[in-house]
Formats: C-alpha cells, sequence, structure tokens
C-alpha cells in the first residue's frame, strides 16, 4: 500500500497526486493539517516536508517530488 502525505496548497503535493492518479496507482493520502497525520509523517519520516511517500510492499520512503514521480513510473513499469 502506498501512502502520501501532503498538505493543501502545496504545487509539489499537487505534481505527485497528479501522476499517481494518471498511472492508476492505489494510494492513500494524508494531509498535514490534520494533527494524527503530522505526527505520523514526523515519526516516520523525521521531517515535517511533504509529499512524503512510504511504498510498504517495496520498503521504500522519500520526499522530493521529482523522485517520487520517477519511482512511481518505475513500479509502474
Amino acid at each position: 500500500m502506498i501512502t502520501l502525505f501532503t498538505r493543501q496548497y502545496c504545487p509539489y503535493c499537487d505534481k505527485v497526486k497528479t501522476r499517481i492518479e494518471e498511472l492508476a496507482i492505489p494510494y492513500t493520502e494524508k494531509g498535514i493539517d490534520l494533527e494524527e497525520n503530522l505526527g505520523e509523517l514526523l515519526e516516520k519520516g523525521g521531517k515535517r516536508q511533504v509529499p512524503y511517500l512510504i511504498d510498504d510492499e517495496h520498503g521504500v520512503s522519500m520526499y522530493e517530488s521529482d523522485s517520487i514521480v520517477s519511482y512511481l513510473e518505475s513500479i509502474k513499469r
């Protein structure tokens, strides 16, 4: 399962969400405007930076929208 941490009005988050939807990859979005999601982001990633992707199936987690998009494209091939 892929989890994507985002926040509103974040163009980098929108870029990743657009691509993940184009690739039809199922994911769960967690907005860090909710305190519980922010706490989880800080616990798992260590930084208050979004977008942040976690792919439990492949044991991958990463920041940076370009890196995330490249990763998503690689697993969709």
